[in-house]
């Protein structure tokens, strides 16, 4: 029969639910990798990469599809001097990442978005290595193999895996099943399926039985600590709006005027 020390052991390690960003990020390390999920600004884990920052660890490998912009997202840390390198699609928001790339400061890698996205659900799903015909003929293609199926070149591309994954749902359970919401169901759900450890923050936690089963995208089984986060700002990168115009004296005049029969 197990000691109480025993049992409070397994507990701690069968926990998923924390109390705070900073508890469930305390042992990520320098030099880890870390994958973080969100499209732009939008469905990034805000709480967890604040808790990062206020960690300090560094020399951290990201992989993301972007870099957040300048004051913001994973911005911050590339701020706090803690990134290294870095993979991803897209960084045209963030001008401090722009210097440090041009500077040598940083380590960049760009990948073609779908292809990101598939090395990661690769490295989730165990798959080593993949075929596809993005980037042939460019310096994408640059140093990999490449092979001919059914007349058309392609190139192999590899796995991408992660020490940690912190993405961001909707709502959670306390057994770690999300479900997102619209443009936040981007890269966090392969994110969650490909890294050693997955740290979820939701905007609403609730016990297990409340989300339908049908409505879960990322099973718990791949989640192994959860937490509820707040003061969400959600901001957007760039907004562009029309410019209201104001109907002129003839429209206005003939706006109620029925057809001619």
């Amino acid at each position: 029969m197990w000691g109480t020390h025993s049992f409070a052991i397994c507990w701690k390690a069968m926990r998923k639910v924390f109390t705070s960003a900073d508890e469930a990020v305390a042992d990520i390390a320098d030099g880890a990798t870390i994958m973080l999920g969100g499209f732009g600004l939008c469905g990034i884990p805000e709480n967890l990469i604040a808790a990062m920052v206020r960690r300090g660890a560094r020399g951290l490998h990201t992989i993301s599809n972007n870099m957040g912009v300048d004051g913001f997202g994973t911005g911050l840390m590339l701020e706090a001097g803690q990134i290294a390198s870095h993979i991803g699609s897209y960084v045209g928001e963030n001008r401090l990442m722009e210097k440090m790339v041009i500077s040598g400061e940083l380590n960049l890698t760009l990948v073609p978005q779908g292809t990101l996205a598939e090395r990661i659900r690769a490295g989730g799903a165990g798959i080593p290595a993949f075929f596809t015909p993005t980037g042939v003929g460019t310096i994408v293609a640059d140093g990999k193999e490449t092979r001919e199926f059914d007349g058309r070149n392609y190139i192999m591309e590899r796995w991408l895996r992660a020490d940690f994954a912190l993405v961001k749902a909707w709502r959670g359970d306390t057994m770690g099943n999300l479900v997102y919401r619209k443009t936040a169901r981007n890269f966090n759900p392969m994110m969650a399926t490909a890294a050693k450890i997955t740290i979820a923050e939701v905007e609403e936690l609730v016990e297990p039985g409340v989300l339908k089963p049908d409505e879960i995208i990322t099973p718990g089984i791949y989640v192994q600590r959860i937490l509820q986060g707040a003061n969400y700002e959600k901001r957007i990168e760039r907004r562009t709006v029309t410019k209201t115009t104001t109907p002129s004296s003839e429209t206005a005049a003939t706006a109620g005027t029925p057809a001619p029969a």
